[in-house]
């Protein structure tokens, strides 16, 4: 075989020096991005920041006219909503991803995996219409009162599901942010997933294994990068949601006990609620902290969830 001429190679090798330059300073510009929206959120807020401190985060108040904020509620409500969120999709998603991968027809794959994705495209302040006008009176009506009968008789944990049956509140908005994400978690499951070798699960099935068998132990463990990206993918989304949340948390800035019927607040509602209203100043200042307080929230969740990938390859290193 002839090896390039003189020219060819140095054609080649600007080639591969503009590529190599250009994609550095797509990084490059990404990580400047990121630096100057942490710099303007951070000089947008130093008002509230030099005056609260670091007590802001565990305060409850919150009175514009007093000029007196804290950010506890906002960040409850977030945290509880986004929990929630997570506790109901991630499984609902696997059943859907394991149906989709290894249960359903051949026939019903395409169509039932088009309209789950298709979720996804509905705007966020359609779900939260249908949240308030059609989800919460039948929630307030049958759901909520049978799980006050029931799991609200438990000893512990019956007082999350304790209280007046409002239809709107913090579990109301946890459970419209299960049905916005389960499309995202699901795809990304189903897609990871359907790249498991055949050969691995056929061995599988060969040596006896049932389909759950192979799913926990040979699937999940191929796939739990790309299963755990997914989750961290449906989180994002949770934490920063802010129409479908804004129209069914109740948007109340008082924490009624641990109860999740009871009405609440999150950081991108009360946003949502008061920016357009808000005067400049300490006002501006606080909700700009907000806005930076849920930004530091979604990188803490990205970090924890590299560092948990970090360790599970650690840990499959040493056991081989």
């Amino acid at each position: 075989m002839n090896s390039p001429d003189p020219s060819t190679r140095i054609r080649r090798n600007i080639g591969d020096l503009l590529f190599f330059n250009l994609t550095r300073a797509f990084a490059a510009f990404t990580l400047l991005l990121l630096a100057g929206i942490i710099v303007s959120l951070g000089i947008g807020s130093w008002e509230s920041i030099s005056k609260f401190g670091v007590g802001f985060l565990w305060s409850q108040q919150w009175n514009p006219p007093m000029d007196d904020f804290g950010a506890l509620i906002p960040i409850y409500g977030t945290i509880v909503t986004s929990l929630i969120a997570l506790v109901i999709a991630v499984p609902v998603s696997f059943g859907i991803a394991l149906f989709l991968t290894e249960l359903s027809p051949v026939w019903l794959r395409r169509p039932l995996g088009t309209a789950i994705e298709l979720l996804a495209a509905i705007p966020s302040i359609v779900y939260g219409m249908w949240g308030l006008l059609v989800f919460a009176p039948l929630f307030a009506q049958y759901v909520q009162p049978f799980l006050a009968a029931t799991i609200g008789q438990i000893p512990f944990i019956g007082a999350l599901f304790s209280g007046p049956p409002l239809g709107i509140g913090l579990l109301t908005a946890g459970i419209i942010l299960a049905i916005m994400i389960i499309p995202f978690i699901a795809s990304v499951m189903r897609d990871v997933f359907a790249v498991t070798p055949d050969m691995l699960k056929e061995s599988a099935y060969g040596v006896g294994g049932t389909t759950w068998e192979v799913v926990w132990n040979v699937v999940l463990p191929y796939t739990k990068v790309g299963v755990i990206g997914g989750i961290m993918l449906g989180l994002g989304r949770a934490l920063g949601e802010t129409m479908a949340v804004t129209f069914v948390i109740g948007n109340t800035n008082l924490i009624s006990g641990i109860s999740l019927y009871a009405p609440g607040n999150s950081i991108t509602s009360t946003l949502a609620n008061e920016f357009g209203e808000a005067t400049p100043g300490l006002y501006t200042g606080a909700l700009i902290e907000l806005g930076l307080i849920l930004f530091l929230i979604t990188l803490t969740v990205l970090v924890f969830s590299k560092l948990l990938l970090m360790r599970l390859a650690r840990k499959e290193g040493s056991q081989a």
